[in-house]
């Protein structure tokens, strides 16, 4: 079926809609999301997503509809793992966290438009030359093997980070702290670059690097550009709530990596397959079509949506998993009671503390089957003596100590020193 221009339009005008109510009722008041709230917007978001997977299917045939689920169930697993990169880019930058939904909502907008971009320039490729299908396939079967490398997707994410990172510090003035969302700020009557701007453009330029897989994964599912983009769109569109909901839950999925290499390979194969199909090059044949199988979309579908069932099943009963939700939990606690926004708020500060405590007495249940992976934790253990140093100081004024008079003085706390570089066991 021929897509409309005015298809087109209505489509692009329920985004950006869609877009446009997200920023001015959810995200241009700073605050924290409740679990509760992200639940909502998440299950609102792909609902919208499914419903219009349905419009797809009766308007323009079941084959579409079948490449529209696909394309949107593998571009919102390849968002998933995004997250991750996310989450240690906001971390690195400290970014406080009623303002880290304007960083991921400029970096949705930032995504949607290069990979729009990227979607547009892959199509009239396509079209034009049929071994770039080549091209898409050699990259994402590269892309596999780099995600299952040690220090994989996420080292390279991190080099192109530092390499923004440095360049923009390079031709601007910058500060060390935040002022609200300001992007810039004075300093002795100069104009500066605050953090916000750098981890906005941390996230746009990772943003780019994503789409260099995610734009050949889908067009190795369907080649049918509005259908790309929509999946596209839609994948993007909850990713904020999305964010939220299963932040305590990112470390949990260890073996998501993995499964999204199956996927990228699969479909990496896939696309092989299709260009030695339509081969026109004339080293491989004689110029000629290769007559090999050609993988429908009922199967890639069902290998996507097993896949990704069996790996989150295994993570989620993963006892590793399970260790390393626990100081995901402890980090996150310690950087909600250290948030200089709550130095004026008594009754919150004491409440993160007291579940700081809480989660981090939990971390001697880890021994001794993962002594190992406590050994690697040497950034969270910093962030512990800061908190405690605090603690102790907010109390009594004295950072040596912890006073008597702490009412949770007495809450265990995990001994964390032995397993500290250049300590002796």
């Amino acid at each position: 079926m021929e897509v409309t221009t005015t298809t087109w339009i209505v489509t692009a005008l329920v985004i950006a809609g869609l877009l446009a109510f997200d920023f001015f009722f959810h995200v241009r008041k700073a605050h924290i999301p409740t679990i509760k709230e992200s639940a909502m917007w998440t299950s609102i978001y792909v609902s919208i997503a499914m419903l219009f997977g349905v419009f797809v299917w009766t308007t323009m045939g079941h084959q579409s509809g079948l490449e529209y689920y696909a394309g949107y169930i593998t571009e919102l697993s390849l968002s998933v793992d995004n997250l991750f990169v996310f989450l240690i880019i906001m971390g690195s930058f400290k970014v406080p966290r009623a303002e880290q939904q304007k960083v991921l909502m400029f970096g949705i907008v930032v995504s949607l438009i290069f990979r729009t971009g990227f979607i547009f320039l892959g199509a009239a490729l396509i079209n034009s030359f049929a071994w770039v299908f080549y091209i898409f396939g050699a990259i994402l079967l590269l892309t596999a093997v780099n995600l299952v490398k040690p220090e994989g997707g996420e080292g390279e994410a991190d080099e192109a980070n530092n390499f923004i990172i440095r360049l923009a510090k390079r031709f601007m003035h910058t500060t060390d702290y935040y002022d609200g969302d300001k992007l810039f700020t004075m300093v002795d009557g100069k104009k500066a670059m605050t953090p916000m701007l750098l981890v906005m453009i941390a996230i746009g330029g990772t943003d780019v690097m994503f789409a260099l897989d995610s734009i050949p994964a889908i067009f190795g599912l369907t080649q049918n550009t509005y259908i790309v983009f929509t999946a596209v769109a839609f994948s993007l569109l909850g990713l904020r709530q999305l964010y939220f909901l299963i932040d305590g839950l990112l470390d949990r999925l260890i073996y998501l990596k993995y499964g999204l290499a199956i996927i990228l390979a699969f479909i990496g194969v896939k696309l092989i397959l299709h260009a030695l199909h339509e081969n026109n090059l004339a080293f491989i044949n004689g110029g000629q079509h290769v007559p090999v199988i050609e993988i429908s979309t009922q199967f890639s579908l069902m290998v996507i949506v097993g896949t990704l069932i069996v790996v989150i099943v295994m993570s989620l009963m993963s006892p590793k998993g399970k260790a390393l939700t626990t100081l995901s939990e402890v980090r996150r606690r310690a950087h909600a009671y250290l948030d200089p926004d709550l130095s004026h708020d008594a009754a919150a500060r004491e409440a993160h503390y007291a579940g700081l405590i809480k989660a981090q007495g939990r971390i001697g249940t880890l021994l001794p089957r993962y002594e190992s992976l406590l050994e690697e934790q040497q950034s969270l253990f910093d962030l512990l003596d800061e908190a405690y140093e605090t603690r102790a100081a907010q109390v009594s004024g004295d950072p040596a100590q912890f006073p008597a008079g702490d009412p949770l003085r007495d809450e265990p706390r995990f001994d964390y020193a032995r397993y500290r570089r250049g300590t002796s066991h």
